[in-house]
C-alpha cells in the first residue's frame, strides 16, 4: 500500500454542489419529528412524495420515533431495511412447535406457547381459530405447570372440564406429529406457516394501526419463514449425510436458526404513494430532488471503530512511518464505509439535502456534531424556524423554501 493510498483513507472528501441545509434537534425524538414536519411540509407545497428521500445510516434507533412521526404529520412510511426474522411471529411458531415436538415431557408453558403465537391446524373450515389468548389462559388457569409427557397431557386435557376443545386438538396434534426427517419436516412446519398465513395474519392485520406497519412485517416474515421451511429439507438431508446432525427437532430449531440469520431477507418493493425510509447503504442508485439525512453526530455517522487497538496506533499506521509502512491499516479505522455512504446520500438529491441531527442524549450528555459535516457547507436554520416549521401551520423554513419555490416557478414557465 502506497502513502497516498493510506492517505485516500482520512483526506479530505469532495463533496458534490449539492445546496444543504442543517437542522438540529435537542433529541433523537426531537430530530424525527422535524424530518418528518419537513415531509410534511414540502408536501403541502405540491412536492410528489416520489420526489423526497429519508436516510440514515442505521435504521434500528430511528424506525421507531420515525414511524410516530411520521403518523403524527399523516405520513406513510415505508422501511426499507433487513428483516430481523428470528425475532418474527411467524419464525417464533416455528421453533415453538420444534420445541414441544422435541421435549418428551414438556411443561405447560411449554405445550401453549404455539397456541400463544396462533397456531392452528391447516385442514380446517371453521372460523374459531386461532383460540383467542382469553379462552387459552382461562383453559390453563386450572391446570398445573407439572411437565409431563404428550399422552398424559392428553388425559389431563380430556378430563379437564373447562379446557377448551382447541386446546385438545393441539394435544391431539402433537401426539400424533411424524418423527423429524427431511420430507416429514417440511411437510409439517410447511402446514404450520400455511395456516398461519390465512387465519394468523389476518389477526396481525385487525389490530393493527392505519399504517399497518405490523402488517407488512407480519407478511414479510411468513413469505421469508416458508422459504426458510422449504429449505430445510435440503440442508437437514444434508446435515444427517455428514453425520453432524442427529434426527431430532431440537437440531431442526437449530438449523432453521442458522439459516434465518445467514438469509435475513430484504424488502424490494416500494408503494408510490408512501415515503421511502432507506438506509444509507441503499441510496447509492437513487435520484430524487429531496433527501433528508438523519444521524449526523458524531456517535452515529460515522459510526466509531470497534478495533480494539488505540487510536494512536491506528494513526499511525494510516500515516505509514518507519517500520509501520508495511502493514495494511484497516478502511474502517478512517469511517471509509461511512464517507462513501455520505457522498453517495449527498449524490442522489438534485435539488437539496437536508441533513439533521440532536444534541443530547436521554441521559442528557452532549452529542457532538458529525465529522462529516466538516466537508459541507450548510444552511443551519434557526430555532424559531424549526418551531414555526413544527407548529400547525409547518411554515417551511427560508432555507428550504427557496429551492421550492424555484422549482415551482420552473414547473410554471
Amino acid at each position: 500500500m502506497t502513502a497516498s493510498d493510506r492517505f485516500a483513507l482520512s483526506r479530505s472528501i469532495e463533496t458534490p454542489d449539492v445546496p444543504a441545509v442543517e437542522i438540529v434537534s435537542t433529541t433523537r425524538r426531537d430530530e424525527a419529528r422535524s424530518a418528518m414536519a419537513t415531509v410534511a411540509a414540502l408536501r403541502e407545497r405540491d412536492v410528489p412524495i416520489r420526489d423526497i428521500a429519508v436516510v440514515v445510516r442505521d435504521l434500528d434507533p430511528y424506525e421507531e420515533p420515525l414511524f410516530r412521526a411520521a403518523l403524527q404529520y399523516g405520513i406513510t412510511p415505508v422501511f426499507w431495511t433487513q428483516l430481523r426474522v428470528t425475532r418474527t411471529r411467524p419464525y417464533a411458531l416455528v421453533t415453538a412447535v420444534c420445541e414441544v415436538l422435541a421435549n418428551d415431557t414438556p411443561d405447560l408453558e411449554t405445550l401453549t406457547r404455539p397456541l400463544e403465537l396462533r397456531w392452528s391446524p391447516r385442514q380446517v373450515t371453521s372460523e374459531a381459530w386461532p383460540i383467542e389468548p382469553e379462552e387459552l389462559h382461562r383453559s390453563t388457569d386450572a391446570l398445573s405447570q407439572e411437565a409431563r409427557s404428550i399422552s398424559e397431557w392428553a388425559d389431563v386435557l380430556e378430563s379437564a372440564e373447562e379446557v377448551d376443545d382447541r386446546l385438545r386438538k393441539f394435544a391431539e396434534w402433537v401426539e400424533s406429529a411424524p418423527s423429524p426427517d427431511p420430507e416429514s419436516v417440511t411437510s409439517l412446519l410447511d402446514d404450520v406457516v400455511e395456516a398461519y398465513a390465512e387465519r394468523g395474519l389476518p389477526e396481525t392485520k385487525a389490530a393493527d394501526s392505519p399504517a399497518l406497519l405490523e402488517t407488512e412485517i407480519d407478511a414479510r416474515a411468513v413469505v421469508r419463514v416458508r422459504t426458510l421451511v422449504r429449505q430445510l429439507q435440503h440442508k437437514f438431508a444434508d446435515r444427517l449425510e455428514e453425520g453432524s446432525m442427529e434426527r431430532s427437532w431440537s437440531d431442526v430449531s437449530e438449523l432453521a436458526g442458522v439459516i434465518a440469520t445467514q438469509r435475513p431477507g430484504r424488502r424490494e418493493h416500494s408503494n408510490a404513494r408512501a415515503l421511502d425510509i432507506l438506509e444509507a447503504n441503499d441510496i447509492w442508485a437513487l435520484d430524487v430532488p429531496y433527501v433528508i439525512a438523519l444521524g449526523l453526530t458524531a456517535d452515529e455517522w460515522p459510526q466509531p471503530s470497534q478495533s480494539a487497538l488505540p487510536p494512536e496506533f491506528q494513526e499511525a499506521l494510516l500515516r505509514g512511518d518507519g517500520q509501520s509502512g508495511k502493514l495494511a491499516p484497516q478502511p474502517a479505522w478512517a469511517g471509509g464505509r461511512d464517507r462513501d455512504q455520505f457522498l453517495d446520500t449527498l449524490q442522489s438529491a438534485n435539488r437539496c439535502v437536508v441533513v439533521t441531527r440532536y444534541t443530547q442524549t436521554t441521559d442528557n450528555d452532549d452529542v457532538p456534531r458529525s465529522p462529516l459535516l466538516d466537508h459541507l457547507d450548510t444552511r443551519q436554520i434557526t430555532e424559531e424556524a424549526r418551531q414555526r416549521l413544527l407548529g400547525c401551520e409547518r411554515e417551511l423554513p427560508p432555507e428550504i423554501r427557496g429551492f421550492v419555490a424555484a422549482e415551482t416557478e420552473g414547473n410554471d414557465d
